[in-house]
């Protein structure tokens, strides 16, 4: 696994072994950033179920100005904190608390996004919750967009005030980007 483009471009990062992730592969990491690449600049950007990093510091790589990587698993912050150390990436926060929390903690400081990863694990209902909380605590800027992935479609769930913008099948998962209506 490596950045594929921006600051940080060739550099390698660690995670395939922890236990419970699924990295983004790297073709698969390349078009979902080809076609984000208009959101990137001076965004800040949420990596939720961020595992080794690999979304959030990519972002970081090709122009955004923070990226806030959030896991519940010591193993995956222990991962994501080696990465940004290795890489000397300055503008990431890493939080290592459940997804809930998280959303709750941005909320009460009032933290906002213009790029929001959702990535977790597929056995769950934690991409549902997830946007419903999102919504809830209005957490995505006007012109932002959430990424969505997983291994069905029927678990991107989310209510009339998203609406899809793409919707695309990398093998045996599925990659779907929401923006506010």
């Amino acid at each position: 696994m490596k950045i594929i483009s921006g600051k940080y471009k060739g550099r390698k990062l660690d995670g395939f072994d922890i236990d419970g992730t699924r990295p983004t592969m790297d073709r698969v990491k390349e078009s979902l950033f080809g076609t984000i690449q208009n959101y990137l600049d001076n965004s800040i950007v949420l990596d939720l179920f961020s595992g080794s990093g690999n979304l959030g510091i990519e972002a970081l790589s090709e122009g955004a100005s923070k990226a806030y990587l959030v896991d519940n698993n010591k193993k995956a912050i222990e991962i994501i904190k080696k990465n940004i150390t290795n890489l000397n990436v300055l503008m990431a926060e890493v939080l290592k608390m459940d997804y809930k929390r998280a959303l709750n903690y941005f909320y009460e400081e009032n933290i906002l996004f213009d790029l929001i990863f959702l990535d977790p694990p597929y056995k769950t209902n934690f991409l549902e919750e997830s946007l419903i909380l999102i919504e809830k605590f209005n957490l995505l800027k006007d012109k932002g967009i959430i990424v969505c992935e997983s291994n069905s479609l029927d678990k991107i769930v989310y209510s009339s005030k998203f609406t899809m913008i793409k919707n695309k099948k990398y093998g045996d998962k599925y990659i779907v980007l929401l923006k506010k209506m």
